[in-house]
């Protein structure tokens, strides 16, 4: 079987906490690996699992190993590993899906190094998650839920998401091999209305560099500017292992900014920003 990974990010954020969790699998070179990494405000850990034990059941929408699940109704956890100690229980509300798949007709396109989904831009969030101690209690939180699958992360790329009064948005921005362009995906949802940019809309990055990115499409223009340093070090995949490092800000200041046919949407600085940006 080809080197390969999936792995999907589940994001709990409250007014004053930050969590999110990927479980994913990964093959390389005839071995299969699962792992858990776990991501707060002050830290970031990497879990290997019992690759047997790690199921994906996407009709339900549900990633189990063993007695822990991540899906559609929550989380539950009960584990350790690389020097964390997580357990407890979190309830999701009902998922803000989003129009139709995020990759348009690239999904159909063959030798992509990775594929990317969003699955909600926004649910309640509700319940504790106890992490080497430090209880994470969410009562009011909102949850964001994306995946990438494929064989490696792009070499360059950049990604942010944030959630906003009345709204949710995402962006990335990557160097897309073997076919040497750069290419871009946002998705907000605000206020009712789900506005969507793509390169197969006719979207193009002008601007990746110095923690910013700005996304243009017709008469549309999406700003995501990082205001602090890089954040904590996760693993990524590299043709299905698990040994590229890069660096995500769970919860981090920035600035977004929305503007069509010249008027301003919306625009807002915050501190809870999540973003990573893996460009030079």
């Amino acid at each position: 079987m080809h080197n390969y990974f999936e792995g999907w990010y589940f994001k709990c954020q409250d007014k004053d906490k930050t969590l999110a969790l990927i479980p994913a699998r990964h093959r390389f070179q005839g071995k299969t690996t699962c792992s858990l990494q776990v991501i707060t405000d002050e830290k970031a850990f990497f879990i290997p699992l019992p690759w047997e034990r790690l199921t994906f059941d996407k009709g339900n929408f549900t990633v189990r190993f063993g007695e822990n699940q991540l899906g559609q109704q929550g989380i539950r956890l009960n584990l350790e590993g690389d020097g964390c100690r997580i357990s407890g229980a979190l309830d999701f509300g009902r998922f803000s899906p989003i129009a139709s798949p995020i990759m348009g007709p690239f999904r159909l396109v063959p030798f992509l190094q990775c594929r990317h989904d969003v699955f909600s831009m926004s649910h309640r969030v509700t319940g504790e998650i106890t992490v080497n101690g430090k209880v994470y209690a969410f009562s009011k939180g909102r949850g964001y839920i994306e995946g990438d699958r494929g064989r490696s992360f792009p070499p360059h790329y950049a990604w942010t998401h944030c959630f906003f009064p009345g709204g949710s948005l995402m962006a990335c921005a990557a160097e897309i091999r073997p076919f040497g362009f750069t290419g871009v995906l946002g998705l907000i949802h605000f206020q009712g209305k789900e506005y969507r940019l793509a390169t197969y809309l006719g979207a193009k990055a002008v601007t990746v560099q110095d923690g910013e990115l700005v996304i243009r499409q017709g008469n549309w223009e999406l700003r995501c500017t990082r205001e602090a340093p890089a954040g904590h070090l996760l693993r990524a995949p590299e043709i299905g292992a698990m040994r590229r490092l890069i660096r995500e800000s769970p919860s981090c200041e920035a600035f977004y900014s929305f503007r069509v046919k010249g008027q301003t949407v919306f625009s807002f600085a915050t501190s809870q920003a999540s973003f990573e940006f893996e460009y030079p």
